[in-house]
């Protein structure tokens, strides 16, 4: 069986998610500030032994966002031989890491070399897979808005570390965003507008202190209160930041500054007695990636 291509899925933090009012198609608008870091799946991609694409991810049963994608690019023409995918899982299932998105957005990231696909092509399918999966089809820094598809790419921000804490549970995205609801916690359509201006005005160096918020974290909170228990680990261990990651329940610390990697390794070397899985890690050389969105 012959190899054809290897590509790094790259999960997602979120290092701000403001939440705004319920638009007609049920999502919800967001301001949010995106960054990938070094934990990553790894795509295995060989031509597959029988007529039709295949993809495998030991412990991920049901569907698979890399399936719609080779389906998506299937549509559009895209004609390699039938393929075999199989996706070597790293970044935490249902963590709030965006790791499906992540794979779904490496697939497409190295389509165009192994069979011709128009970029303009690419870039629509990853919107219609997911909000989260524009902005990881050249995973660096970008701003979110919309539904957080709307992609505004950056210039890499200032160095820091990442104290990645897995729980051993899952979150339903949906279902924190209900919560959020039922708690009241979207922001009028004016207070984002002015949280977009700050945060805008702040980058790229990175956002400042009062704007590093994740708005579902109360939700997160709601559903699951033991996340608290890796937030107040977070502090302990020396973070300059934790909040819950995206919609939970994994829980990040930051770590500022130019040793910020350093410290995130020590802290999680500290923390792993008390949190399986918990690591140190750092965000990714984007200039790496070619711009496909």
């Amino acid at each position: 069986m012959t190899v054809l291509e290897r590509e790094r899925a790259y999960a997602k933090i979120n290092l701000c998610l403001f939440l705004g009012p319920t638009r007609r198609d049920r999502r919800h608008e967001l301001v949010t500030l995106y960054d990938s870091v070094m934990l990553c799946d790894e795509l295995v991609v060989s031509e597959a032994e029988a007529g039709a694409d295949r993809v495998l991810c030991d412990g991920v049963p049901g569907p698979n966002l890399v399936a719609d994608a080779l389906a998506a690019l299937r549509g559009a023409g895209w004609a390699p031989p039938p393929l075999k995918v199989t996706i070597d899982k790293r970044i935490p299932v249902a963590a709030g890491m965006g790791g499906g998105s992540a794979d779904a957005a490496a697939m497409l990231r190295c389509a165009p070399r192994l069979a011709p696909v128009s970029l303009p092509a690419v870039a629509e399918i990853a919107a219609a897979l997911g909000a989260d999966v524009p902005g990881q089809l050249r995973p660096g820094p970008s701003l979110g808005t919309g539904a957080g598809e709307l992609i505004e790419r950056l210039p890499p921000l200032t160095r820091y570390g990442v104290l990645v804490i897995p729980r051993p549970f899952a979150l339903s995205t949906p279902d924190v965003y209900r919560e959020a609801d039922r708690l009241g916690l979207p922001r009028s359509p004016e207070a984002l507008a002015v949280l977009h201006g700050s945060l805008a005005a702040a980058l790229p160096a990175g956002p400042p202190p009062e704007l590093l918020v994740n708005d579902l974290q109360p939700a997160a909170l709601s559903l699951a209160p033991q996340i608290g228990d890796a937030l107040d680990a977070a502090h302990r261990a020396g973070a300059d930041h934790a909040l819950v990651c995206g919609s939970g329940p994994t829980v990040i610390g930051i770590f500022d500054g130019a040793d910020g990697e350093r410290r995130a390794a020590a802290a999680a070397t500290a923390l792993s007695d008390l949190f399986e899985g918990v690591l140190g890690t750092g965000p990714v050389d984007s200039s790496q990636f070619v711009a496909l969105a």
